[in-house]
């Protein structure tokens, strides 16, 4: 029997081969998926709080294997984007589910907050989250249960891009969170960056010398008290976010069925103006009510905004999905009373119509 044999590409014929998927109109992938990018090598335009200390020049060969713990490897970091004036949209993931962290990832979304506080899951949960928007290209924002070192250094170990602390009510406990983020001699975290997977297990050297600059620390901001002091909270060197906490904050002012609540709407502006007015301050970070839109915290000065809890987009469609079912049934039963006294349905003309083609 004759030998099959197939005729060689050349990479020129591979080259265009590829051209039309990728430059095909309807075919585009989203901007976090498309090939890597390279940041310029001139000067990058100043980070509130932080500056990149190093920075290689887009025609350095990389020697060394990417770190694959965050995506920066593949685009530039959340900080990056907030100092270059972006407004970012993200989801909350309670779920602590991989595969919709895997989904949420490849929708676009330009980061989701892993949520250790409200979510049934610690950390050995949240890693294989970690791994699908890794693989997704999408940073990882992990929110901690409670404001301490011991929290902390578990979930920068995992490598996120950035960390959230709940209920931080003054500038005191904003300066002990970002001290659980720094090692010795600026902060207290725990040191075992030989091996975590944040510094890519060791295999990233330079992880020492540029985690400061990638690493988002964000404030959450969320009690009667802790807006007395926002201002405060949001000049704390190292502070990078104030995140708004709607929801206990109007359980705060005694409103925990009412966050829309005009006395706490007065409150939550007074807290943003604040923010936006702290020279050199922290960025604005915010979730979206269904009185208060991602476009409303946009136009407000917002340059963080979750628009959605990944179990409050699933209830709704399964809840709408059951609606429609039992709707169609009911509606079912009042077409064969029709067509038991003698009325055919519209669906039988279409059946018919469709089988007669």
């Amino acid at each position: 029997m004759a030998a099959i044999t197939f005729p060689t590409a050349s990479s020129s014929s591979l080259s265009t081969l590829r051209k039309p998927f990728l430059h095909s109109p309807s075919l585009t992938m989203p901007p976090h998926l498309s090939p890597p990018i390279t940041l310029p090598s001139p000067q990058l335009k100043t980070l509130k709080k932080s500056t990149f200390k190093t920075l290689k020049s887009s025609s350095t060969p990389i020697t060394a294997p990417f770190n694959l713990s965050t995506p920066s490897s593949f685009s530039p970091s959340l900080k990056y984007r907030l100092g270059n004036g972006e407004t970012l949209y993200g989801l909350f993931l309670l779920s602590f589910s991989p595969t919709l962290a895997e989904i949420a990832g490849l929708s676009g979304y330009d980061f989701v907050v892993v949520d250790m506080e409200h979510g049934h899951g610690g950390t050995s949960a949240a890693l294989p989250c970690l791994h699908a928007l890794a693989a997704a290209r999408t940073p990882a924002i992990l929110r901690i249960p409670e404001s301490n070192a011991t929290w902390a250094k578990k979930a920068l170990d995992l490598g996120p891009q950035g960390i959230m602390f709940p209920m931080i009510e003054g500038p005191k406990m904003a300066r002990k969170a970002v001290s659980y983020c720094r090692f010795p001699p600026n902060g207290v975290r725990g040191s075992a960056h030989t091996v975590v997977r944040a510094s890519g297990y060791g295999i990233d050297e330079g992880y020492l010398s540029n985690y400061e600059d990638e690493l988002l620390i964000m404030c959450q901001v969320e009690s009667e008290e802790g807006v007395e002091n926002v201002k405060e909270i949001a000049a704390v060197d190292g502070v990078d976010c104030i995140q708004m906490g709607p929801l206990d904050l109007s359980a705060s002012l005694g409103y925990l069925w009412d966050p829309g609540n005009k006395k706490v709407r007065e409150v939550m502006r007074k807290a943003e103006k604040a923010v936006l007015g702290t020279e050199g301050g922290a960025y604005l970070s915010g979730f979206a009510m269904p009185h208060d839109g991602p476009d409303d915290l946009r136009r407000r000065g917002y340059h963080m905004v979750s628009g959605a809890v990944d179990v409050g987009l699933f209830r709704s469609a399964a809840v709408e999905d059951v609606r429609k079912f039992k709707t169609s049934l009911a509606e079912g039963s009042s077409d064969e009373e029709e067509v038991e006294g003698g009325k055919e349905s519209d669906d039988d003309d279409d059946d018919e119509k469709y089988w007669s083609e």
